[in-house]
């Protein structure tokens, strides 16, 4: 175990335009703005060695929101040579989601379709370890994948811990 792991602190993720992500992670997903940190630029190679970005990358700034009462996410706009602007699927390798949890599914994707966000598909009842869950993924304007998942009543795994776990233990 990783000594000292406390908790998960953070979740940090890049934007292409720091304003509009801003307006739609406090108009629609309602976090909290907490504070803006940058510009930074190097003038040696210390983004490459600290960040593994190229060493000419300028972080123009970066903001920090908690969101939900807990999470807190690290929004950063870079300005970097060769910087990919298509977002990765969650099959790439590095492909990731945020999941957010909400108390009503249906009610949390009415609110979103109702704001035009790209909500795919309707809504996935889980099964195995994870029945009681449902759950539903979502793109913010960049690209980015978001899910929803709600299980009120907990998870199967919740219930009985022991049955599901298996040999990777």
């Amino acid at each position: 175990m990783l000594p000292g792991l406390k908790r998960l602190d953070h979740i940090g993720f890049t934007v292409p335009h720091l304003e509009s992500a801003h307006n739609w992670l406090i108009e629609v997903l309602g976090c909290e703005y907490m504070y803006e940190l940058g510009p930074f630029a190097a003038r040696d190679d210390w983004m490459h060695r600290h960040m593994n970005v190229d060493a000419r990358t300028v972080m123009k700034r970066l903001r920090f929101y908690r969101c939900g009462g807990q999470a807190v996410f690290e929004v950063f706009e870079y300005d970097a040579p060769a910087q990919r602007q298509q977002p990765p699927h969650n099959s790439d390798i590095g492909g990731h989601h945020v999941a957010l949890y909400v108390d009503d599914l249906d009610l949390a994707v009415a609110y979103l379709r109702e704001r035009g966000v790209d909500v795919l598909g309707e809504p996935t009842t889980s099964g195995g370890a994870s029945a009681g869950q449902r759950w539903i993924y979502f793109l913010s304007p960049w690209g980015m994948q978001f899910e929803l998942v709600s299980y009120p009543h907990g998870k199967a795994f919740d219930h009985d811990p022991a049955r599901f776990r298996g040999e990777h233990e």
